[in-house]
């Protein structure tokens, strides 16, 4: 869904509501749909539901209304989403929605206000059709296939802070391996050197992503995770605890062992 050019008459009615309110309301209203807007330039704005500023993307991502002492910022499919940061203060018994109510002199959290855009947007594509499947735990169900382009399909679909991870650590097996090959197999992500195998995949789980080495017992230190496989090992990356040094390391030495031969 594209924006259209120039700006729409919703647009103009959120410009207007904004300078009416002219207090701290319209302050906090104009900093969430700036947060929305950079979050997903594509939403398109709209004014209805009496007076409530709405952004869409495939269907409703978010309303925003200022009533006489409170900004409400609404997730129409709010009780789906994670919600880490914890924004979420009214609405928690609704079947679907779940909203931010904002009062004078609070501060917005933008990093996970965004992030809620996205997972919202990322919802209503699922919905929609026009996203890979979540399989259990949240890994992508992404089509066998070689080269980069499935990966990056893989890596755009882990849900929330998962895709920033995988972007960072297909980024660094880049930098630590010049010419890396890729796959997509079994719905995960392989790593390997031409006429060497594959040295490494990744794996989404509900609460982290998994690294796994196929010659990790070669590797040193060891990585913590032991498999039935005795020679492989693995570790899981939770929520802001990349270490890029360590998995670095452990990619170079990796990538200098012969791996796995994926057929």
């Amino acid at each position: 869904m594209v924006r259209s050019a120039g700006r729409s008459t919703a647009s103009r009615k959120i410009d207007e509501k904004i300078a009416e309110l002219g207090d701290w309301r319209g302050e906090r209203l104009s900093e969430v749909r700036r947060l929305i807007l950079e979050a997903d330039p594509e939403a398109v704005e709209e004014w209805k539901w009496q007076s409530s500023a709405v952004w869409s993307h495939d269907g409703v991502v978010a309303a925003a209304k200022a009533t006489k002492a409170k900004v409400r910022v609404t997730f129409a499919q709010g009780a789906s989403l994670p919600d880490p940061g914890k924004l979420f203060n009214a609405s928690l018994d609704a079947d679907t929605m779940r909203t931010i109510e904002i009062v004078e002199g609070d501060a917005i959290d933008g990093e996970a206000l965004q992030a809620l855009v996205r997972e919202a947007v990322a919802y209503n594509a699922r919905q929609d059709g026009t996203a890979p499947v979540l399989l259990s735990g949240g890994n992508p169900q992404i089509a066998k296939g070689d080269g980069d382009a499935p990966v990056q399909a893989y890596i755009a679909a882990m849900p929330g802070w998962k895709s920033e991870v995988g972007r960072r650590l297909d980024a660094l097996i880049e930098q630590n391996v010049p010419g890396v090959r890729k796959a997509v197999r079994w719905n995960s992500p392989f790593y390997g050197v031409e006429g060497m195998g594959y040295f490494l995949n990744l794996h989404v789980f509900t609460r982290y992503v998994r690294v796994t080495f196929f010659r990790g017992i070669a590797l040193e230190p060891l990585p913590p995770g032991k498999m039935k496989d005795p020679d492989a090992r693995f570790i899981d990356v939770h929520e802001g605890e990349l270490d890029e040094e360590q998995i670095g390391a452990w990619v170079r030495q990796a990538a200098a062992i012969p791996g796995w031969d994926l057929g």
